[in-house]
């Protein structure tokens, strides 16, 4: 009966932090619109998330997240969206299993290394005070470094295509993506991350005994 009872509250708690993801992604403070690119916050409830009901559920709430982008990114468009929605892919069938990648696979690892990075800094006996936001800085990181990385292994070309640039000038755009909006939304995951996450494990013990 207990495990029935954890099995439920663990079904549940996954389907509010899907919740939280899809309101999230569908609201200016979840998706924010640029000229070229849409920046986010919606990683930081999927590191939540892995944090607080471990790697795999934080895996799926990436899933959701991915799902919303490849949605967002198909219904109102933008010079990048071929990198994340297949129905606007530039190169057939190739190009819209990379966009699927970048789009869904990039965002599940969000939740598999944050997930795994919070039991190793468990095992490791580091304090949550610290290990939050490493988690939530190194979760933030990963979304960044995983989806801009894609874009310039999978898709180099097409990126230098539609921002009229030499190929060989990619590498440095991709830099400033990464230093000039990675670094900034990583440091606020890692204060976001480490208030909510301090407020949910002491507030509600299931997240407590969960991570």
């Amino acid at each position: 009966m207990n495990n029935r009872k954890n099995d439920t509250r663990y079904l549940t708690s996954v389907a509010l932090m899907a919740a939280i993801v899809i309101l999230l992604a569908n609201t200016p403070l979840g998706m924010i619109h640029l000229p070229v690119i849409k920046a986010t916050t919606v990683h930081i409830p999927v590191i939540l998330g892995a944090v607080l009901l471990g790697p795999w559920a934080g895996a799926f709430l990436g899933g959701v997240f991915g799902i919303c982008s490849l949605i967002s990114n198909t219904t109102a468009p933008t010079l990048l969206s071929f990198a994340f929605s297949p129905f606007m892919s530039m190169t057939g069938l190739g190009g819209a299993l990379k966009a699927v990648w970048i789009s869904v696979g990039c965002r599940i690892m969000i939740g598999v290394c944050a997930g795994w990075l919070w039991i190793l800094l468990k095992r490791c006996r580091v304090n949550p005070t610290l290990a939050l936001p490493i988690t939530g800085f190194a979760g933030s990181m990963v979304n960044t470094m995983f989806v801009m990385g894609s874009i310039y292994l999978l898709l180099a070309r097409e990126y230098a295509q539609v921002k009229n640039v030499a190929v060989d000038a990619v590498w440095g755009l991709i830099m400033v993506t990464i230093t000039g909006s990675g670094i900034p939304e990583a440091i606020a995951a890692a204060v976001l991350v480490a208030v909510t996450g301090k407020v949910l494990l002491r507030a509600v013990p299931y997240f407590a005994k969960s991570a």
